[in-house]
């Protein structure tokens, strides 16, 4: 019996800002190969959402409610079911790129001049995950 993989990259979005979170729904799911499976503001949400939803990646600001989106690298990376971290954020600056890397991120993109190239990144992961399937 072949098992149907061909769903959907599940992106779990966490930013403090309706706005982005708006915006980055607009550019995720329109050709069906992604969809946003949840949203959250803050760490502690964020964890309990990404469980819930058994999403498969999650884009992430290092600006959040309560706390800093590093929190949430660190327990992302110690998960045992691995996941697609991808930091989009307006602190784009070398330090809080390296920083990030070691978190744990995948991928690290500026809010203000690589938006496009990060909807690019979750298009060609939802891509490969169909090739794959």
């Amino acid at each position: 019996m072949e098992s149907n993989n061909r769903s959907p990259l599940k992106v779990f979005v966490v930013d403090e800002s309706t706005l982005v979170r708006d915006r980055l729904a607009m550019h995720i799911g329109p050709n069906g190969a992604a969809r946003i499976v949840g949203e959250a503001e803050d760490v502690e949400t964020a964890l309990k959402g990404i469980e819930d939803t058994d999403a498969e990646a999650v884009i992430l600001d290092l600006r959040l409610i309560d706390s800093n989106g590093m929190d949430l690298l660190h327990a992302l990376r110690d998960r045992t079911d691995p996941i697609v971290t991808i930091v989009l954020t307006n602190y784009a600056s070398p330090v809080f790129r390296e920083a990030s890397v070691i978190a744990g991120a995948d991928y690290f993109f500026d809010k203000t001049t690589e938006f496009d190239l990060a909807m690019e990144t979750i298009a060609r992961l939802a891509r490969e995950k169909f090739d794959g399937a």
